[in-house]
């Protein structure tokens, strides 16, 4: 499996919205936490497409290995 560009950046907006969120938290910035549960989420939607596109790429190779 390997790994692709959607899984990649997924991961860092999710990384960069919980940051973003404990920093929100900390402040006690309630907008600063929003918009860090926000990107927290679009990022961890992001990186699941990524592993779906990904899973489907080695099926569809693993079918065309077949006899």
């Amino acid at each position: 499996m390997g790994i692709n560009k959607d899984q990649v950046e997924g991961r860092l907006k999710e990384a960069g919205g919980k940051i973003q969120e404990g920093f929100g938290k900390a402040v006690g910035n309630t907008a600063e936490t929003i918009k860090g549960k926000f990107n927290k989420n679009v990022g961890a939607a992001q990186a699941k497409l990524g592993d779906v596109t990904e899973r489907a790429r080695d099926n569809a190779k693993n079918t065309d290995r077949r006899p």
